[in-house]
C-alpha cells in the first residue's frame, strides 16, 4: 500500500498520485471538501512536423514549431452537505495509492457516516473509473466541473459533461465525464453537474484525440468524438463491480509477475506514515518495506505510463499540469527516453516496450531524411529530442556541444534487440525488430571515418552536453559498438545478411579501441583531457558498461577498473535521473553497496 497519508493532497508532483492505463491518465489531489483529477491524454500536444518556427513552446505552437505535452483539464468534485460546502474538519482522513491492484483510495468519517472514494484508469474498458460511497443512505452530495487551460468549449447536458476544442496545429481533441448516481437527484447548470443525496456515483473520464501514429497519413486520424462514442457511454452504463473486476485483473496480470523481500521493517517504522517514513529513512536507511514498496512503485509509473498501442512514455511519463512543461514534456533521445524503459523487460513487463519500438517505427522516415542530408549516410538516426510528429533533425542552436546528438539513433534501436533479446519472438523480429536494427547499424557504419590507418572513428562527434567537439568521443563508439553487435546476433539469428555482416564485423574489429588516461580513468575523449574535479552529471562514456554490454569486470577488468575511476571522480551527487545511471553503473561493477 503507498501512501496512507493522513493530510489532503495540493502540492504537483510531490503530493499528488497518478492513475494511468498508458494513454489516458490523472495526478488526483484529494481533500475532505475537494478532489481535483489532473487530466492528460499521452497525445495532446501542440507543434507539428515542421518547425521551421523554432523550438516554440505552448499551447500557440503550429505545425511548423516543435510545440510541447499539453495538460488536458481538470476535473473537480466539491463535496457538499446539504446545499453547502462539505466541511474539511473529518475524522481519520486517508489517501492511498494501492499498488497490489493499481487503485487510489480515499477514506473517511464526517457526522458519524464513513466516505470511500475509489479511482482507476481502466485498459480493458479504455477510461478512468471514480466511485463516490457513504454508508448511509442519500448522503452523497457533489458539483462535477471541468477547469480547461486550453480555453475548450465546456457544456453540460444530462449526466454528461464534455469540454473540446481544436489547438493551433488542428489538433481535435474532446473530454466526456459521465456522472451515474445511484439514488438522489442529478441537475445540470451551465457547464456544471449536481447530484445531491446520493448512496453512491460512479463516474467515467474519457478523451480522445485526433492524432495518429503514422507518418504516412500525416498524424491525422479519426474525429474524437467518433473514438468517443464507440465506448464511453458503454463503459458508463457498465456496472462499476464489473469495471473493478476487469481492471483488477488485467492490472494483475502484469504487476503481479515480479515480487521481491529485501526484508521487514520494523513495527513502529512500518505504522509510520509515507512522508515521516521518507524523512527516517534520510536518517537511518533501515526499511526494507519501503525499499520493496518504491520499487514496485517504479514498475507501476512504467505499466501506468506505456502500454501496446499508446505513445510511449515522455519526460514526465503521462503526467502533466503545465501548458509550458519542462523541456516541453518531450521525448529526449540522449538518456532520457531510454532511461524510462531501463526497467521494462528486466522487471518482467516487456509489452511495456512496444510504444517505444512503435514510436521508433515513426522515426525512420523522417530520420532517412535526417541521415541523408546531414550526413549523407543510408540509414535513419534521430537527435536529441523528438515530438509525436516525426522530429529528428537537431534543434535551432548553435551549441553543438548539447544539441549535435547522431548516435541518438542507435541509441534506440538498441531496445529493439533488448526486447527480443528478452522474449525471444524471432517473429517480431523477423517482421519487425531486424529492418530498424539493421538500417540503424547503416547509419553508424557510414558515419564513421576511416582514418589512414585503418582505425574507424566517429568525426566530429560530442559527449552530450558535456566538453568539446571531437574526433572520436567514447560514448559514440560505445553506441555504435552496440548497435553493430545486435545487428551481427541478429542477422544471425534470422540467418540473412551474411556479406553486410563481414562488414559490420570488420568495422567493429577496427574501430577505435577504449583508451585509459594518465589518472586510470577511462576517457571521455580521443586526447587525454579528462579533469578528476570535474563532477559533471553525465558519463556518457560509461555507456558501455551501462546501459551497453561492452565493459564488464568479468570480461574486461581493467577497463572495469578505469570505469571505477570515472565514477570516483565524478562523485555520487548530481541530478536524480543521474544518481539513477550511476547507481546502474556501480550495480555492473558489482559494488551492490555503493550502488
Amino acid at each position: 500500500n503507498f501512501g496512507k497519508y493522513k493530510k489532503p493532497s495540493a502540492v504537483w508532483e510531490a503530493e499528488g498520485y497518478p492513475i494511468g492505463n498508458g494513454r489516458v491518465g490523472a495526478m488526483i489531489f484529494s481533500a475532505p471538501n475537494r478532489e481535483r483529477f489532473a487530466l492528460n491524454e499521452i497525445s495532446l500536444w501542440s507543434g507539428g512536423p515542421n518547425p521551421g518556427g523554432g523550438y516554440g513552446y505552448g499551447l500557440n505552437a503550429g505545425t511548423n514549431q516543435f510545440g510541447n505535452y499539453l495538460p488536458f483539464g481538470d476535473l473537480f468534485v466539491d463535496f457538499k452537505k446539504g446545499d453547502q460546502p462539505a466541511s474539511v474538519s473529518v475524522e481519520d482522513f486517508t489517501r492511498a495509492l494501492d499498488l497490489r491492484d493499481g487503485i487510489h483510495k480515499v477514506n473517511y468519517k464526517a457526522d458519524g457516516v464513513t466516505y470511500d472514494r475509489e479511482a482507476f484508469a481502466s485498459t480493458p474498458a479504455n477510461v478512468l473509473v471514480l466511485e463516490y460511497k457513504a454508508s448511509k443512505p442519500g448522503q452523497f452530495s457533489a458539483d462535477f466541473s471541468i477547469n480547461s487551460q486550453l480555453e475548450s468549449a465546456i457544456s453540460a447536458k444530462g449526466p454528461v459533461i464534455t469540454w473540446k476544442g481544436t489547438l493551433k496545429n488542428g489538433m481535435n481533441y474532446e473530454g466526456r465525464v459521465l456522472i451515474r448516481p445511484k439514488g438522489g437527484t442529478l441537475s445540470t447548470a451551465d457547464d456544471k453537474i449536481s447530484v445531491k443525496n446520493a448512496d453512491s456515483c460512479m463516474v467515467v473520464i474519457a478523451m480522445e484525440t485526433d492524432y495518429l501514429m503514422d507518418y504516412k497519413k500525416d498524424w491525422k486520424g479519426e474525429a474524437p468524438a467518433k473514438k468517443l462514442d464507440r465506448y464511453a457511454a458503454k463503459a458508463a452504463s457498465a456496472d462499476y463491480a464489473a469495471l473493478k473486476q476487469a481492471h483488477i485483473a488485467q492490472y494483475k496480470s502484469m504487476f503481479d509477475r515480479v515480487k521481491v523481500n529485501f526484508g521487514k521493517t520494523e513495527a513502529d517504522v512500518a505504522k509510520l506514515p509515507i512522508p515521516k517514513r521518507l524523512e527516517a529513512y534520510k536518517k537511518n536507511p533501515v526499511d526494507p518495506d519501503l525499499e520493496e514498496t518504491m520499487f514496485q512503485y517504479g514498475r507501476y509509473l512504467l505499466l501506468s505510463s506505456s502500454r501496446p498501442g499508446t505513445l510511449p512514455a515522455n519526460l514526465q511519463g503521462l503526467w502533466n499540469v503545465y501548458l509550458n512543461p519542462p523541456w516541453a514534456c518531450d521525448y529526449h533521445n540522449n538518456i532520457n527516453i531510454q532511461m524510462n524503459y531501463w526497467p521494462a523487460c528486466s522487471t518482467n513487463l516487456y509489452e511495456c516496450t512496444l510504444p517505444l519500438i512503435d514510436f521508433i517505427r515513426t522515426l525512420v522516415k523522417p530520420g532517412q531524411k535526417t541521415a541523408q542530408a546531414y550526413f549523407g549516410t543510408r540509414g535513419w538516426t534521430a537527435s536529441i529530442s523528438a515530438n509525436i510528429f516525426g522530429f529528428t533533425t537537431p534543434l535551432e542552436s548553435e551549441e553543438m556541444a548539447w544539441n549535435f546528438n547522431p548516435m541518438a539513433g542507435p541509441w534506440l534501436a538498441t531496445h529493439v534487440w533488448e526486447y527480443y533479446d528478452y522474449t525471444r519472438d524471432k517473429k517480431f523480429l523477423k517482421e519487425t525488430g531486424y529492418d530498424l536494427i539493421k538500417s540503424s547499424a547503416q547509419f553508424a557504419t557510414d558515419f564513421l571515418w576511416r582514418k589512414p590507418d585503418g582505425t574507424y572513428t566517429a568525426a566530429p562527434s560530442t559527449s552530450p552536453e558535456h566538453g568539446p567537439i571531437d574526433e572520436g568521443t567514447t560514448f559514440v563508439h560505445a553506441v555504435i559498438r552496440e548497435i553493430l553487435q545486435d545487428a551481427i546476433e541478429a542477422s544471425k539469428v534470422l540467418g540473412v545478411d551474411s556479406k553486410e555482416r563481414k562488414q559490420w564485423q570488420e568495422v567493429l574489429t577496427h574501430l577505435a579501441p577504449y583508451k585509459v588516461g594518465r589518472y586510470g580513468q577511462l576517457m571521455e575523449w580521443s586526447k587525454d583531457i579528462d579533469d578528476p574535479k570535474d563532477e559533471h552529471r553525465h558519463v556518457n562514456h560509461l555507456f558501455g558498461l551501462h546501459p551497453g554490454h561492452t565493459l564488464s569486470p568479468i570480461t574486461t577488468p581493467d577497463l572495469a577498473k578505469a570505469a571505477r575511476v570515472v565514477l570516483e571522480h565524478r562523485g555520487d551527487g548530481a541530478t536524480g535521473w543521474s544518481m539513477g545511471w550511476k547507481l546502474n553503473q556501480w550495480a555492473r561493477l558489482q559494488d551492490g553497496n555503493h550502488a
